[in-house]
């Protein structure tokens, strides 16, 4: 069984607009698919994924409810987790955090670079305290976006800061920070309740270092992910199977990790 905890698609109106949009900002990275749910769907299954989590963003106030309505519909699939996003800037942002619970969302994705504030901003304090509160997972992506130029907002010491006041399962994707490999192994492994996900990790994180990374943090709390559709989940099947890993160690890291924590959180919710 394979769980890919990070995806990401877009309604089917705005997908195809979106997609050459973050592939031009991007640098021209090629997708994988058309950014239709459908479209990911599909691909996921050829790929021999059972479960994938869709990541949503919130990139300003307005946004917030139309995200979120987005992603309890595509919820309601048997095969999608759906995360669920605030604006932190927003007036009624802890609102909608009590709505994205209400709606049966596993947890709140956060990309600070789009959303104009750091992870370890005073600003996000309240914000983490309800999210503990409710019994939710906080995903961000982390490290270099290469959508953007420097400085960015979750680098590794960043994140480490954040940390001291989150009580929630957090997962740092990108193998805890993309292009971030050193900083990760300092700061972040070990952290109790830090997850870190492999997405966009082939071709981006030397084997060696990615070995690192699961033996300092522990193989129990990494996540796989693909990114797609940036990258597939095939490709990170490869660096994976590159890293001389056991098949209870694959296997735990594939979906037995996250089986886990998304029924812990289920019991949280409960």
């Amino acid at each position: 069984m394979i769980i890919d905890m990070h995806t990401h698609c877009f309604p089917d109106r705005i997908a195809a607009k979106a997609v050459a949009g973050l592939s031009t900002a991007a640098g021209g990275i090629e997708p994988h698919t058309d950014g239709t749910l459908g479209g990911l769907a599909s691909f996921m299954h050829a790929q021999g994924v059972d479960r994938f989590a869709v990541l949503n963003i919130a990139t300003n106030e307005h946004q917030m409810r139309a995200v979120n309505d987005f992603a309890a519909e595509m919820n309601e699939r048997d095969d999608v987790i759906a995360f669920g996003s605030v604006y932190p800037r927003a007036k009624n942002a802890l609102d909608e955090l009590d709505r994205i619970k209400a709606l049966g969302l596993k947890g709140v994705k956060f990309h600070f670079d789009y959303q104009g504030v750091a992870v370890d901003d005073e600003l996000m304090r309240p914000i983490y305290r309800r999210i503990a509160e409710l019994g939710l997972i906080i995903m961000i992506h982390a490290g270099f976006d290469f959508g953007f130029a420097p400085p960015y907002m979750a680098m590794p010491d960043m994140i480490a800061r954040a940390l001291r006041r989150v009580d929630s399962p957090f997962i740092a994707s990108h193998w805890g920070g993309l292009s971030c490999a050193e900083g990760v192994l300092d700061k972040l492994c070990g952290l109790p309740q830090l997850y870190i996900d492999t997405s966009f990790g082939y071709g981006a994180i030397a084997r060696p270092t990615a070995a690192k990374i699961i033996e300092k943090h522990g193989v129990d709390r990494i996540l796989f992910g693909s990114d797609c559709p940036w990258h597939s989940p095939a490709q990170e099947l490869r660096l994976l199977g590159s890293l001389g890993l056991s098949e209870s160690e694959t296997s735990a890291i594939c979906s037995g990790n996250a089986a886990a924590l998304l029924s812990m959180i289920t019991e949280l919710k409960a």
